[in-house]
C-alpha cells in the first residue's frame, strides 16, 4: 500500500504536504499522527514539528477486480470485467468465452466465487460494501426461471393440496422464491433444514 511520512509545523501542515506529494485528496487518504508538534519550554529549546503518515487507500472494486485477474490468471481464462457502482453495492459483469466454469450447477460456483471476493475485499474494512459478480446476464436469467418455477408449482400446491418440499438452494435464491410467492393468499412458504441444504416448502393454506 502507498504511503508518505512528512513532517510540518502542524498536523495540517504535514498532511497537505503529503496529499500533494501523492497527488490525492484527502477523501482519498487515511491520516495515521506518528508525532505532534510540540513547544519550546520558555522558548529555551527548539520546536518540535508534526509528523504524520498518510496512507493511499485503496478503492474496494479495484482490490476486488485485481483479486478476480489473478483468479482468472490461473485458472487461463480470458475475461473481460465491467464494473458499475450503485450507493453501497458494487456490480461485476464478468464476459468471455466457456465461462460456464465459472457459474457451475445451478449458479454453485459463481456464488463461492462472489462470496470469496466479499470476504477477502471487505477484510479489515470500516465501510464494507456488498459486491455482486455475474456472469453474462445469468443472475437475471436463473431469476426469471425461479420466478417462473415458483408460480408453476404454487399452483400445483393450490389443485393438489399438498405441500411441495424444493431442492436445496442458497438463501439468494430462496429469497426469490418467497418474494415471488409472497403476495398469494391461497399458499404460502418456509424454509427448513440446515445450510447449506436448506430448502423452500410451498403449502396450501387451508
Amino acid at each position: 500500500m502507498r504511503f508518505v511520512e512528512t513532517s510540518g509545523r502542524t498536523v495540517d501542515e504535514a498532511v497537505g504536504m503529503a496529499l500533494q506529494n501523492m497527488g490525492a485528496s484527502i477523501d482519498e487518504v487515511e491520516v495515521e499522527v506518528i508525532e505532534e508538534p510540540s513547544k519550546g519550554i520558555l522558548g529555551l529549546f527548539r520546536v518540535k514539528p508534526a509528523r504524520v503518515k498518510v496512507i493511499l487507500k485503496e478503492e474496494l472494486s479495484k482490490k476486488a477486480v485485481n483479486l478476480l485477474k489473478s483468479i482468472f490468471k490461473s485458472m487461463e481464462l480470458e475475461v473481460d470485467i465491467n464494473v458499475e457502482e450503485k450507493e453501497e453495492i458494487i456490480y461485476i459483469n464478468l464476459k468471455g468465452p466457456e465461462l460456464g466454469v465459472l457459474i457451475g450447477r445451478r449458479g454453485e460456483t459463481l456464488d463461492a466465487l462472489q462470496f470469496l471476493v466479499n470476504l477477502s475485499v471487505n477484510k479489515k474494512q470500516e465501510n464494507r460494501r456488498k459486491i455482486i459478480i455475474d456472469v453474462e446476464g445469468y443472475r437475471g436469467r436463473r431469476e426469471e426461471t425461479l420466478q417462473k418455477l415458483a408460480v408453476k408449482l404454487a399452483n400445483k400446491v393450490r389443485q393438489r393440496g399438498k405441500s411441495i418440499v424444493l431442492e436445496p438452494m442458497s438463501s439468494q435464491e430462496r429469497r426469490i422464491i418467497h418474494t415471488a410467492l409472497q403476495g398469494r393468499n391461497d399458499i404460502y412458504t418456509f424454509s427448513e433444514g440446515d445450510e447449506p441444504y436448506r430448502k423452500i416448502v410451498i403449502s396450501p393454506k387451508k
